[in-house]
């Protein structure tokens, strides 16, 4: 089915909304997203004409850091906490209280995010939070608990939600309070209560979110990317999966809440710990792979002017006559409305610009004949080129449109010469107007991209890497994945299904091999939940089963203080004294297996029988949430932003991400040729295929090194040159393409056989759903009685492994298992690809949701 004919289908069944549509999202029917720089002739972005990307902030200077996933990046964060000395401004659009910055959470109490704030308040620091003000019925952020429980740590705190999504006093939301609109609820949901929850304001209907996350210390380092303060997001490189600990419960790694697989069940209650339905004997969590930075420098100036005039424009909507002297304007250190040309003069060219600021170093970086390559690890810089970027409207600052973030994404696109690489949560886009209600062209600058590549035989490569299913709960044959499909229908037609994807234009346009230039990937990885003998044997001695005193010792975990996990008698001092004359060498994760020098399988202690090893091997999709763009290993987009509508449009979610080009050399290759690459972009990339191809070590949680801590106080350590590293330097080197790709091959076959995951492409039809996946799991959420059932028939618990594979047990599944590396594999293209419509009645009741979703 063709794309216009689905949205036919959809317009068929609303025609009271008709062509009011354009009013209820702004009344603003322009894409925001042009090839080239369109928008400098557009009178609507007049304002900021004189900047790059028509971006509010001039391009400016600074030094950067990158963190690869969220234990060494939330180390950092507690580090410039700690130090704080006089300010602290957060912008998140979920914020935990209760968030440990370092782990374990047994031996690091002082580094719960509410009591860092606390002892930085008490130290009189002025903490200032911004938090996205959800619509309750939809989503499980509890936005007021977060007000409420850090404005009542101390007077220095304050925190501001916004928008406010229906007028005050409304009698037309009191009637909705209990409607559920999770899951497939939002799909299925009338637009007059669409309207009604999210509320308006200035004639606009608040579909939209803040999405930003940002925390400046002292005015002087800032932190941003893709990781919210807030449960789920915390994780190693190496992933693990598994975290249960029938020796010692104080090694849990993921308290509460915080051990979350969004696949089966959502946050829910999220300001009680111990409402976790998790089971850790059973369910695996879902990992986290996120990238954030810091900061440090001019371009902080940026970033608090946007920060200033987030919280000003609130403070002068909500408090000029509320909370009289409670809440303070913030002072910016200047502004960006004006037209401003900040590093490069008028009519200066970024390359010169560059070359000016820095100095000599930039002649050699560009072409230059000054200097020598450097053969080592780069030399110091005066620092890297940064412009910050956003998506802003009238609803989210006050402000008129502003889209740099997709002026930037289409001008890095646009102007790379050897490959781009994307990590992101979402892929949805377009590249003709025909593509409706889509309005981002960022799949337009791909496809002309690769076909100017194609025309001139250039040897140019597009890497896509999105999770394989946005997180979100149900079985995707269920009703309640409703939103669910909805995303993916739109993804996959962006693509390569519904005659306008990229794949399909590329072919009409004459490539005909488009996987010659681009290729989409997910990440996947397993581990072992240990459950070995010792658990029962310590569960029959304390006569205490171990989710019991797990689920008290969250209880307890709510307190921070060392005191209230070691006093009492309750159910989790009883299980660890038990614990305690109990020995077992089982390791509690084996992530280490799938990476770079770890262990063999085989090798692995395991108390218990082989059925039981068998039975504890879980894997889940592991779940990409980044928001980057690496071109060239010279320029990187990093941020907020997803490659959505949502994001990309400026009127829709609000957004910050920055340009960071690093001038700082390092000597490379690309294509087998010698080539002068940036220091920052390189490698970042080049950790970022180490980890997904498992070329790093395990890493530990516990286990800070120079690259735990603030740009303040060192930049990356990277080991250039090392065996792994020379495997990844070349991204367009055919032996690499070939590690690259074989890896992603195997791996899925080894997933695919083991563990039965969807999606798939083995599943093409429902009938292929049902026979491949379904028959074998029995699937969160059933009721008790129908769970017995499917364990009689031989079902097992998802994410397991398919027992029926394997009739020579535990040696054959270890055999195959010993063939993962890392955790990349390639996305099922083909997944219900002969079903003509997979989100079926989920986007056919409702024009909005259309929006929504994109």
């Amino acid at each position: 089915m063709v794309f216009r004919s689905m949205l036919k289908k959809l317009g068929d069944k609303i025609d009271d909304i008709g062509d009011d549509i354009e009013n209820f999202f702004g009344g603003e029917k322009h894409s925001h997203t042009h090839p080239g720089h369109g928008c400098h002739e557009d009178d609507s972005h007049g304002e900021y004409r004189g900047n790059r990307y028509c971006s509010f902030a001039p391009q400016s200077s600074g030094h950067a850091k990158w963190y690869v996933d969220g234990a060494s990046y939330f180390w950092a964060v507690s580090v410039a906490l700690e130090e704080a000395r006089e300010s602290i401004y957060i912008l998140d659009w979920w914020l935990s209280p209760e968030l440990y910055l370092r782990r374990p959470p047994a031996r690091n109490q002082q580094y719960r995010l509410d009591t860092m704030l606390k002892a930085a308040a008490e130290r009189g620091v002025k903490i200032n939070v911004i938090v996205y003000k959800e619509v309750e019925q939809a989503l499980t952020l509890n936005s007021i608990h977060t007000k409420h429980a850090l404005e009542a740590l101390h007077p220095n705190i304050k925190v501001f939600r916004h928008p406010d999504h229906a007028p005050n006093g409304s009698d037309l939301v009191s009637g909705f309070q209990n409607l559920n609109l999770k899951n497939g609820g939002l799909a299925k949901a009338s637009t007059d209560v669409l309207k009604t929850l999210y509320g308006a304001n200035d004639d606009m209907v608040l579909f939209w979110a803040h999405h930003e996350k940002l925390c400046l210390v002292d005015r002087t380092v800032a932190f941003m990317g893709g990781l919210d303060m807030c449960f789920g997001r915390w994780d190693t490189s190496s992933h693990p999966i598994a975290d249960a600990h029938p020796g010692n419960m104080d090694d849990i790694i993921f308290p509460g809440q915080d051990y979350n697989n969004a696949r089966i069940y959502d946050f829910e209650d999220v300001e009680k710990w111990e409402n976790n339905k998790l089971d850790r004997t059973k369910s695996s969590r879902m990992g986290w792979s996120d990238i954030s930075i810091s900061l440090s420098g001019p371009i902080v100036d940026s970033l608090l002017i946007h920060f200033a005039d987030r919280w000003n424009y609130i403070f002068t909507s909500k408090y000029t006559n509320r909370d009289i002297g409670k809440y303070q304007l913030i002072e910016a250190p200047g502004s960006h409305a004006a037209p401003s040309s900040g590093l490069l003069g008028e009519g200066e060219d970024f390359f010169s610009g560059l070359h000016s600021h820095f100095g000599r170093r930039v002649q050699h970086f560009f072409g230059g004949e000054e200097e020598q390559p450097y053969l080592a690890g780069p030399q110091p810089s005066d620092g890297a080129h940064i412009q910050l970027t956003r998506s802003a409207c009238k609803w989210s600052a006050g402000l008129r449109t502003e889209h740099s973030i997709a002026n930037a994404y289409i001008d890095a696109i646009t102007n790379a010469k050897h490959f781009v690489y994307i990590e992101n949560q979402f892929f949805i886009t377009a590249t003709s107007e025909e593509q409706a209600p889509v309005g981002n062209k960022i799949g337009r600058a791909i496809v002309d991209r690769i076909v100017r590549a194609h025309q001139n035989n250039e040897d140019f490569h597009v890497f896509i890497l999105m999770p394989a299913v946005p997180a979100f709960a149900g079985d995707l044959k269920g009703e309640g994945a409703l939103g669910t499909r909805a995303i993916m229908e739109f993804q996959y037609f962006s693509i390569n299904r519904g005659g306008h994807s990229i794949l399909e234009s590329l072919r009409n346009e004459g490539v005909s091999d488009p996987h010659r230039y681009i290729n989409f990937y997910n990440l996947r990885n397993y581990d072992r939940i240990n459950t070995s003998a010792a658990m029962g044997q310590v569960e029959q001695n304390s006569g205490v089963q171990y989710e019991d005193a797990r689920r008290d010792y969250d209880t307890q975990y709510q307190q921070p203080s060392d005191e209230a996990y070691n006093q009492g008698d309750g159910q989790y001092q009883r299980y660890q004294k038990a614990a305690s004359r109990v020995t077992d060498r089982t390791w509690d994760t084996i992530s280490a297996a799938y990476m770079d020098f770890g262990p063999d399988l085989n090798s692995l202690p395991w108390n218990g029988t082989p059925e039981s090893e068998l039975d504890a091997f879980v894997s889940e999709q592991l779940y990409i949430h980044t928001k980057v763009l690496i071109a060239d290993d010279q320029l990187v987009i990093c941020g907020s932003a997803n490659l959505n509508d949502r994001s990309q449009l400026g009127n829709h979610d609000s957004e910050i991400a920055v340009v960071i080009e690093d001038p700082t050399p390092i000597s490379s290759f690309m294509g087998g040729q010698p080539y002068t690459a940036s220091a920052f972009a390189s490698s970042l990339r080049r950790q970022l295929f180490r980890k997904h191809l498992g070329l790093l070590p395990d890493q530990r949680w516990d286990a800070a090194d120079a690259n735990w801590t603030p740009v303040t106080h060192e930049l990356n350590q990277y080991d250039w040159g090392s065996p792994a590293d020379e495997l990844v330097r070349d991204p367009m080197d055919q032996n690499f393409r070939a590690l690259w790709q074989n890896t992603a091959r195997e791996n899925t076959r080894i997933f695919s056989k083991v563990f039965h995951p969807v999606p798939n492409d083995a599943v093409r039809t429902w009938e292929d759903y049902d026979q491949f996946f379904s028959r074998h799991f029995v699937l969160p959420g059933e009721t008790k009685e129908a769970a017995d059932e499917a364990y009689r028939q031989g079902k097992v618990d998802y994410g397991h492994v398919v027992r029926e594979e394997f009739p020579g047990g535990l040696g054959e599944l270890k055999g195959w298992l010993k063939g993962i590396r890392g955790n990349l594999v390639e996305m099922p293209l083909n997944f219900l690809i002969d079903v003509p419509d997979i989100a079926e009645e989920g986007l056919s009741l409702n024009k909005l949701t259309v929006e929504l979703y994109t």
